[in-house]
């Protein structure tokens, strides 16, 4: 292939991805003038482009001032943009080494939406269920102000109020839970596995240091991208490691270490804690079952992180598995795919 005809044919890949890319591409060159408006950030502002050109962005975008700021050089980088019709995009700036700005919009008026009918839902369920269960906790506390109690009676209080603490805990994690099984679309963009493990572990330096117990990271370097919602595999890490950390002895360590291995990326959490019997791992998924051992049972949980773990990890298309010994630890390893397999 000649030169030119390269040219031309990249010429052609540019042309097609950005007059058929979904999200909304606009440009300024050095002078702050519009040089590009391709035809979705046209339909998603409601503007022809042969207005927009060639103009600067506080006239061709009167009132829209977030969308202006963004536009602006060394301006915010990210920034929540109203759109006609009650409709709202996401706007991602940058600016350019020649000179001037590039601004993407990405509508996300549906998951706005979504997220919130979920926080309305969470608020239903904490008015409805955690007013009555911090009820309860509460008169269980002004039964042991009432008198002396014997050892049985001190037994069953303590057990009433462990109980309804769980339950205040569980409420917004199994709606979570129930949100995330229903389906509910995520957030997927390109992910830094490594990087999401040190944000994560930082997160946890003061729990493990409350137990005397060091978190030993060990990552390939480089690290390919895997695709997924990075708020969710985080939350799924946290859950892992807070389990390994409240589940070993002080004074010893945890550790998690990623690699890639083909065209998978592995990521497992290690501990040399209390350990899983042989009997209780065909149960560790299951929602809302803690183990019977009384060293489990001394510590506050609801059951349900293990089961959120397999549920993200699956919604990303990955595995999940689990290999344990009582008394002498416990490596969880989940699989994910590489982000070109998506």
């Amino acid at each position: 292939m000649t030169e030119t005809n390269a040219n031309s044919f990249s010429q052609n890949i540019y042309d097609f991805v950005l007059h058929r890319a979904a999200e909304a591409l606009i440009q300024t060159d050095a002078a702050d003038s519009i040089v590009l408006f391709n035809p979705a950030a046209a339909a998603m502002l409601q503007l022809s482009s042969a207005d927009v050109l060639g103009q600067i962005p506080k006239d061709a975008f009167t009132g829209n001032l977030n969308l202006i700021r963004l536009l602006k050089p060394a301006g915010p980088e990210l920034l929540d943009i109203k759109l006609p019709r009650d409709r709202l995009a996401q706007g991602i700036a940058q600016d350019l080494p020649e000179g001037g700005r590039i601004v993407l919009l990405h509508d996300v008026t549906e998951r706005r939406q979504l997220e919130s009918r979920r926080e309305a839902l969470i608020k239903a369920i904490s008015h409805d269920l955690r007013n009555p269960i911090s009820a309860l906790n509460g008169y269980a506390d002004l039964i042991s102000k009432q008198g002396t109690l014997n050892e049985k009676q001190t037994l069953f209080l303590t057990r009433i109020q462990q109980t309804s603490t769980k339950l205040w805990e569980l409420t917004a994690s199994l709606v979570d839970l129930a949100w995330i099984e229903a389906g509910m679309p995520l957030e997927y963009q390109p992910i830094d596995l490594p990087k999401l493990i040190h944000q994560t572990v930082d997160a946890l330096k003061s729990e493990a240091r409350r137990k005397q117990i060091a978190i030993v990271i060990s990552t390939q370097d480089p690290m390919p991208l895997i695709m997924g919602d990075p708020a969710r595999l985080k939350q799924a890490i946290h859950h892992l490691l807070e389990n390994a950390i409240f589940y070993s002895h002080s004074g010893s360590n945890v550790g998690i270490h990623a690699w890639q291995q083909q065209d998978r990326v592995y990521c497992a959490v290690i501990d040399r804690g209390f350990g899983i019997s042989a009997d209780d791992l065909t149960q560790i998924w299951d929602r809302m079952w803690r183990s019977p051992d009384e060293r489990v049972r001394a510590i506050s949980g609801g059951g349900i992180g293990l089961t959120y773990v397999r549920t993200i990890i699956q919604r990303h298309g990955g595995t999940i598995a689990v290999e344990s010994k009582l008394n002498e630890g416990s490596t969880f390893t989940f699989v994910l795919p590489l982000a070109d397999e998506r």
